[in-house]
């Protein structure tokens, strides 16, 4: 590609400069590629691994409700609701049939764990479970199942805080498909309700997942963003001077994934505790929005939701941990005195009139709805609210994923996990003869590779600063995946490095990470070699 055509590529996501990486690599493999077994794409976030013993638990779940159903009924494919009274005990009896079977045994003891923690209701609970299975309704609330909601609360508070326990009081939660949906929601409900305007000002910890930065550049929302750096040279966390920025009042709210992507890394209980300080103390109004997608790869992991609940909006997805990026599992939680609640009411009358009229079709007093029921009513545009929601046995296998994980003491799952991307991270950094970065705090699942550091550091400064002034960082990855069938990201497109790329950790197997670390040494060995000479 001539060096003129990248000036335009750079405007672009770099989830859209994938797609061309991976034309130019499948095109070149075609080709070439008859030494090499196949080309690597190392672009996509979708882990190759995935929960097993609960899909399987799931249906066999499913088989009763269905089975119990056809068992009532006269017809040869048609049944009818399930009735409530006695369903734990047919529950029961379909169970103990099942006989060694691992995930029949997990479903039995996970569906005993809450009844007697939670101290549910024995038929409440497996009939709301069984009919949610069936899917043969509406989600009722819509917003997410009482039961479902208590468990993945409690799921929640396990991985999110430390000592287990989140600030007194109680939480809502809405569940919504996948984290991307959540921040759709979050952002078009804000927007609905006054509360983020255009030329509004939003803080963002970056480097950050590059959709992050893109929506609240869009038409509908066009807010200012103000960026709070990390120090890629301090473990990329966030230096004093970039947290001083959200004391500024204009500044409405402030976005974060935690931990990271790209950077895979924790914010650091220090840096939680300065954000912490400047919202109790100068910014009781600030908005933080934060994405915990990668929570369960940290052990210990602390969410700023510990620290300031009531200013929190709380974003969880199942996707990455449990492998389910297909069934769109997320949800966003609020602590019930939201500081949210409080701002809407406190907006000038003609402007909560104007609002009111937004929900006037659902109720008599609209403004006794809580943000959280909002976010739920919007994510429909509010006139079609009653039907809104994630889908009923999506909820129910939330749900089980939530309660295998809090049965799982030892948390052997997350072991074995870790385990696979510690030998990933392992072979990459090895080949590039880079120092591995500390696990503690460290996720593992990507990798943000400072080209120029790289080059820095196996050949010289002179020889950095002459391939980042003359060899743009596209071209690089364009190269990287015609001569060698290897496909990363740029950071630059994740607010990271100019001269950076990102690798994936999730999605290949451990070997092809020797490949890649292999792959970029050589394409920078080239480009030496042409220096010198």
């Amino acid at each position: 590609m001539k060096k003129v055509d990248f000036k335009k590529l750079h405007e672009l996501s770099p989830f859209e400069v994938k797609d061309l990486l991976i034309k130019t690599a499948q095109t070149s493999f075609s080709k070439k590629g008859k030494k090499y077994d196949k080309y690597l794409n190392a672009g996509r976030g979708n882990p190759n691994f995935f929960n097993t013993i609960v899909r399987e638990a799931f249906v066999i779940f499913s088989n009763f409700a269905v089975h119990l159903a056809a068992s009532k009924s006269e017809f040869a494919d048609v049944a009818f609701r399930l009735d409530k009274e006695n369903i734990y005990k047919e529950f029961q009896d379909y169970i103990n049939e099942i006989k060694d079977n691992k995930a029949a045994d997990f479903l039995k003891n996970a569906i005993d764990f809450a009844i007697k923690e939670y101290k549910f209701e024995e038929d409440e609970f497996v009939f709301e479970f069984a009919d949610a299975a069936l899917g043969d309704f509406y989600p009722m609330p819509p917003r997410i199942f009482p039961h479902v909601e208590t468990i993945v609360t409690k799921y929640l508070e396990q991985i999110l805080c430390p000592d287990k326990k989140l600030v007194k009081g109680e939480y809502d939660v809405f569940a919504t498909e996948g984290a991307t949906a959540a921040m759709i929601y979050i952002f078009n409900s804000l927007k609905y309700n006054n509360l983020v305007t255009p030329k509004d000002k939003i803080a963002i910890i970056t480097p950050i997942f590059s959709p992050y930065l893109e929506i609240p550049k869009l038409h509908e929302f066009q807010l200012e963003e103000i960026f709070i750096e990390g120090d890629e040279f301090n473990e990329w966390q966030i230096p004093d001077s970039e947290i001083e920025k959200l004391k500024d009042p204009s500044i409405k709210a402030l976005y974060m994934v935690n931990p990271t992507n790209p950077t895979s890394i924790a914010i650091n209980d220090k840096t939680l505790k300065k954000i912490t300080d400047i919202v109790e103390k100068d910014r009781k109004d600030l908005i933080v929005i934060t994405d915990t997608v990668y929570s369960n790869f940290i052990d210990g992991f602390h969410s700023v939701i510990k620290e300031i609940p009531k200013n929190t909006i709380c974003v969880y997805s199942y996707s990455k941990y449990f492998g389910v990026t297909g069934y769109r599992l997320g949800v966003i939680m609020l602590h019930e005195d939201c500081i949210i609640d409080k701002l809407i009411k406190d907006l000038p009358e003609e402007i909560q009139e104007e609002i009111d009229k937004r929900y006037l079709s659902i109720t008599t007093e609209p403004r006794k709805i809580k943000f959280i029921d909002r976010l739920e009513m919007d994510s429909r545009d509010s006139a079609l609210a009653h039907t809104g929601g994630l889908s009923c046995p999506l909820q129910v296998i939330m749900a089980l994923f939530s309660l295998y994980d809090i049965i799982d003491v030892k948390k052997d799952y997350k072991k074995e996990i870790h385990g696979i991307l510690v030998k990933r991270i392992t072979n990459l950094y090895e080949n590039l003869h880079l120092k591995i970065p500390n696990e503690k705090d460290n996720t593992y699942y990507y990798a943000l590779i400072d080209i120029k550091e790289l080059a820095k550091q196996e050949y010289s400064l002179e020889f950095a600063e002459h391939l980042t002034k003359n060899v743009d960082i596209l071209e690089f990855l364009f190269k990287l995946a015609e001569e060698k069938f290897v496909v990363c990201l740029p950071g630059e497109g994740f607010k990271g490095p100019n001269y950076s790329l990102r690798v994936s950790l999730a999605n290949l197997i451990v070997d092809d990470y020797m490949k890649i670390g292999k792959a970029i040494k050589e394409v920078l060995n080239d480009y030496h070699k042409e220096f010198k000479d």
